[in-house]
């Protein structure tokens, strides 16, 4: 898993103030563990595997919304490249254009601005356009970018319809894409409803906790209650794991 972590090409595109407010999100997190269901900082150096965990899936959902962010990007830019190329461009001059048609679109820092950038500069060292995209495709990793330059690359080569390759990729991305739209959209109630049974224990205990502090106080500040509140941490650990698992799908 580490191995596959350091792999993925999307964590380049997660911006600092994104790693700063996911630092503080699971500072507030660990802070309410420790408080509800310990009131002590002393766990703390026990609880280090669960800091593991949440960067590991932390960066693992930043790192797919950065992947879903440029397939739209890409699904824009090669819409971009087909105008260009039936207005009478080349290939290397239609990725030029496009370069130039991205920069009111989207950012400086976006991933798909760099990398027409990259791809322009190539360019005008006069590198072979299908060089150009075969590189973009290694660079980006993405299974989209990925086909679209293998059969575009073959079309190319064998003189065959460039508009019309582009025109069917960019269709075939807009279905993916507009397929994982209606599955998340139907998927978002019950995402919604695990968000709040996720929030549920939390809230009862700190219920509790104001209510009836004599009842729940037994359970603070000795070694039978912290190993009962560890239990249920597990368990909740292990039921929210399940809840992942069942939300989560891949198309």
């Amino acid at each position: 898993m580490i191995s596959k972590i350091k792999r993925n090409s999307w964590l380049q595109d997660i911006r600092m103030g994104e790693y700063a407010a996911g630092a503080v999100r699971w500072i507030l997190i660990l802070g309410a563990v420790l408080y509800l269901f310990y009131e002590s900082l002393v766990p703390a150096v026990f609880l280090i595997p669960l800091s593991w965990i949440y960067v590991r899936e932390w960066l693992e959902d930043t790192a797919k919304k950065k992947e879903e962010e440029f397939r739209n990007q890409f699904r824009d830019s090669i819409q971009a490249m087909a105008s260009a190329l039936k207005a009478g461009y080349s290939v290397e001059n239609a990725i030029r254009e496009v370069n130039r048609e991205l920069a009111p679109m989207y950012g400086e820092d976006t991933r798909i601005r760099r990398e027409y950038k990259i791809m322009a500069g190539q360019l005008e060292m006069n590198a072979p356009a299908e060089q150009v995209l075969r590189e973009f495709a290694e660079r980006a990793g993405q299974e989209d970018v990925e086909s679209f330059v293998h059969v575009f690359a073959a079309a190319k080569k064998s003189g065959g319809d460039s508009i019309a390759i582009i025109r069917n990729s960019v269709k075939i991305i807009s279905e993916k894409i507009d397929t994982e739209k209606e599955i998340q959209t139907m998927l978002a109630a019950k995402k919604l409803e695990f968000d709040l049974m996720c929030v549920i224990p939390f809230g009862i205990i700190l219920y509790m906790k104001l209510t009836f502090r004599e009842f729940i106080g037994i359970l603070y500040g000795n070694l039978t209650g912290a190993a009962v509140m560890s239990c249920c941490l597990f368990l909740y650990l292990a039921a929210y794991r399940l809840g992942k698992k069942i939300t989560k799908i891949e198309v």
